[in-house]
């Protein structure tokens, strides 16, 4: 049974922890039982009031697990916003959280690719689950998921389309910048030109991940995470072919920092 298919059969006397992921574009929160299965969580738009948003997502989460919020020991938040959770004890950086919710499904040395909707993560763990090296991409939103957004509207396209787009893309338009401002002319010239959108679209998923594979060397096994990872399957298959090697993703990939927040709820209650 995975961490995230237990099905909720609870009663007062269990023992529940909680992460809480605020990230500027997403909030996630998931709940877990004593013994580390994820038994509620739930995913929204960050928005303008991070505490508001946090809390909306809580109340899903444990409706969804059909327990109440005084049964929940410790909350450890994480994320952009992980101040402003009004419920949580302590917080924890993005990246122990998202290495420790990682290395909770792959107990060996891993190399972790977090595409975020404001920047990019690789995060390399030995063996132990130890983090050895950690690199992050803040400068621009190229490689992102803000980037593609931006290209959305450009394309005259529903994001929620890009993925079946690219995947059936014949003739992929190869951009030659990786700055947003730069590929949209760059996409505005190719629509000019006549360009299947389909061609552009896979154009924009091969500028992610040539972004990514720029900022280092992927030694160990990969792991993908992230929101744009959960909803466009196609760019891990592309990622696949790019760096010629199977690539690994976690049930539910945009809930891995909030899962190893809830993690270490777990792992310090009492302390």
């Amino acid at each position: 049974m995975t961490t995230a298919q237990r099905s909720a059969s609870h009663n007062s006397n269990s023992a529940y922890f909680a992460g809480a992921d605020v990230g500027a574009s997403r909030t996630k929160v998931v709940i877990i039982d004593a013994e580390g299965f994820m038994v509620g969580y739930h995913v929204d738009r960050s928005g303008t009031d991070f505490t508001a948003t946090a809390d909306h997502c809580l109340a899903e989460a444990l409706a969804m697990a059909n327990i109440e919020k005084d049964q929940i020991l410790r909350t450890i938040s994480t994320g952009y916003g992980r101040k402003n959770v009004s419920y949580a004890h302590d917080h924890r950086t993005e990246i122990s959280c998202h290495g420790k919710g990682c290395f909770h499904y792959y107990p060996f040395a891993i190399t972790i690719i977090d595409i975020g909707g404001q920047d990019n993560k690789i995060i390399k763990l030995d063996d132990t689950g130890r983090r050895t090296a950690f690199k992050m991409n803040r400068k621009c939103a190229a490689g992102t998921g803000a980037f593609l957004e931006e290209m959305s509207p450009r394309l005259d396209i529903p994001l929620s389309e890009m993925n079946d787009l690219a995947a059936a893309s014949t003739d992929m338009v190869k951009l030659g910048s990786f700055c947003t401002v730069f590929s949209a002319t760059e996409v505005l010239e190719n629509i000019r030109r006549g360009k299947r959108v389909e061609d552009i679209v896979k154009g924009l998923f091969f500028s992610v991940i040539s972004r990514i594979k720029e900022m280092d060397a992927f030694t160990e096994k990969v792991v993908m995470t992230g929101g744009v990872v959960a909803h466009n399957p196609y760019l891990v298959e592309m990622t696949q072919e790019l760096i010629n090697r199977p690539i690994l993703v976690p049930v539910l990939p945009q809930f891995t920092g909030a899962l190893g927040a809830a993690l270490y709820a777990r792992e310090t209650h009492g302390d």
